[in-house]
């Protein structure tokens, strides 16, 4: 079982390995050189700009949405509480998508704008989405919930007795929050918008359709258009360094700085009612994330699709999907398998290879798509040649390329990507068991492997389905490494959204991105229900 953990992280560390290694191999015939002083001043600008305006964007959405739910009492209060989460099953691709449908010079915004004043198209000036700033806007609305989730937990869990204290020093509830629950929950914040910022620099269908230059894109391009994986590989290792930077920065911002709840007294905070003008102000401020971030790109993609849709519905349409199925499905299958081998491996050896082996195995989640696809693709696409040499020289088979010929390779990349979301669901199940179990199984001659199997699996079944349901949402939604590594003939719905999309031809993209949206309901729902039954035992 350690052996088999071992395995798993030094398979997770090949693509990080296998950038790194051609950073340093040299032979770009130029290319790096005509990046760097071309395009890569701008990858930069345009990345740092991205980070920013995200940054303070899901901050701003989240942590205003987290306080007005938990601190205050109006109308709608408890369906936004769990309806702010909704956002995150809408793909950022599909929004930018949607978006660009709705605001372009023939959609139904600016033509509504024409008729009504009588306006020509010099006669007024309509902001562009498809540009930084509208990245920014589709990242902020998709991603706010992060943000979100982990202030309003924060703000529960740490705010009866502060506030307490607060009040009985003089201070109002505004200054009290500025003062005292926001400060508690600052690391809380922190890493909801470094997961954010994260996922902005993983992100390519939304910079590539918007035609923002980032490193993804270049990294696509470096690729496919100017054929170099050297020069793929350092553009990936600078996108590295971005992830790695943002990583740095949410834990130097605590410093040395400690933010333990040291009362035992867990006080529920009332709310503070709020009537009127305020409660109109506070009803729109958590309905603009909410409409905007799904109400109204969801019904968009429900009307075109009704309305027009993919003319190759039926046949290609099941083929699609079913391509997207087999592929998720696969990775989430190995994915909670290798999630419970390196939670009990961790659980039972405590020795430094396990836990370097662990913290290995959850740096997936780190690593952006494109930078995974090319660290993936470069070693297995050797391996492929390499065994098709060997078969034909000793056997004479024409054998093909086992690994990128088919989606084996794809399937590894998926898995190295988002193998972190299945450890940290069967994590969070094994540290519900007592070790009591472990010993009393031990003692009845069980090894390690059968208490895994007739004590543990049994009572991780809710947390293995968890992770799976969260692999197989994350992989349909997948859309740089599933471009870059899909093997001939093999498109999923998310590049089948992305494709007709690249092609301008929004309407016919709908069909495929309402189902991605749907899939991606499932999760956003057992999200829900956790809140609303956590909301349900904090009240009783």
């Amino acid at each position: 079982m350690l052996l088999l953990a071992l395995l798993t992280a030094v398979l997770v560390a090949v693509p990080l390995l296998s950038v790194g290694t051609h950073v340093l191999a040299g032979g770009t015939g130029g290319t790096w050189a005509h990046l760097a002083a071309t395009v890569l001043p701008d990858y930069i600008a345009t990345t740092l700009w991205l980070c920013l305006g995200v940054g303070l964007g899901v901050s701003a959405l989240g942590v205003g949405s987290a306080w007005l739910v938990t601190r205050h009492q109006f109308p709608g209060r408890a369906s936004f509480e769990w309806a702010l989460v909704l956002p995150l099953a809408m793909p950022a691709y599909v929004m930018a998508y949607t978006y660009t449908d709705l605001l372009q010079y023939v959609g139904p915004v600016q033509t509504t704008l024409r008729e009504a004043f009588g306006w020509r198209r010099a006669d007024y000036g309509f902001p562009d989405v498809r540009s930084t700033g509208g990245a920014v806007l589709m990242f902020s609305l998709v991603l706010y919930p992060y943000v979100y989730l982990m202030a309003r937990t924060a703000f529960l869990e740490r705010g009866g007795a502060t506030l307490e204290v607060a009040r009985s020093l003089g201070l109002t509830p505004w200054q009290g929050w500025l003062r005292v629950s926001l400060p508690m929950a600052r690391p809380a914040i922190a890493g909801g918008v470094a997961l954010a910022l994260m996922e902005t620099l993983a992100d390519f269908g939304t910079v590539s359709y918007f035609a923002v230059q980032t490193f993804t894109t270049g990294i696509y391009r470096a690729w496919f258009s100017l054929g170099d994986r050297v020069a793929a590989a350092q553009l990936a290792l600078v996108l590295l360094a971005f992830v790695i930077g943002v990583l740095v920065l949410e834990r130097l911002s605590r410093g040395g700085r400690r933010f333990a709840e040291t009362s035992l007294r867990h006080i529920a905070t009332p709310r503070l009612p709020l009537a009127g003008a305020r409660a109109g102000l506070a009803v729109v401020a958590c309905a603009v994330p909410l409409v905007g971030g799904f109400l109204l790109p969801a019904g968009l993609l429900l009307r075109m699709a009704l309305t027009e849709g993919d003319a190759q519905f039926g046949g290609r349409f099941v083929h699609l999907a079913g391509n997207s199925v087999l592929l998720a499905g696969l990775t989430a299958l190995l994915a909670v398998a290798l999630a419970l081998l390196i939670g009990y491996a961790a659980r039972v050896y405590r020795g430094a290879p396990m836990r370097w082996a662990h913290r290995v195995a959850g740096l997936g989640y780190a690593l952006p798509g494109s930078v995974i696809a090319v660290g993936v693709l470069i070693p297995v696409t050797r391996l492929d040649h390499a065994l098709a040499a060997l078969a034909h020289d000793v056997f004479g088979w024409q054998v093909g390329l086992l690994f990128t010929g088919g989606i084996a390779a794809l399937v590894y990349a998926c898995l190295v990507r988002y193998l972190t979301a299945a450890m940290q669901a069967v994590e969070a199940g094994l540290a519900k068991i007592t070790p009591g179990m472990d010993q009393a199984a031990r003692s009845l001659g069980h090894t390690p492997a059968q208490t895994l199997w007739r004590v543990h699996l049994p009572l991780l079944r809710g947390s293995a389905l968890t992770a799976g349901l969260l692999v197989f949402i994350d992989v349909m939604k997948e859309l740089p490494a599933t471009l870059v590594m899909r093997p001939f003939n093999f498109d999923t719905l998310a590049t089948q959204t992305y494709t007709l999309a690249a092609d301008e031809r929004l309407a016919e993209a709908s069909t495929a991105a309402l189902a991605i949206v749907v899939v991606g309901l499932l999760p956003m729902v057992v999200i829900c229900r956790q809140i609303a039954r956590g909301q349900a035992v904090s009240a009783s």
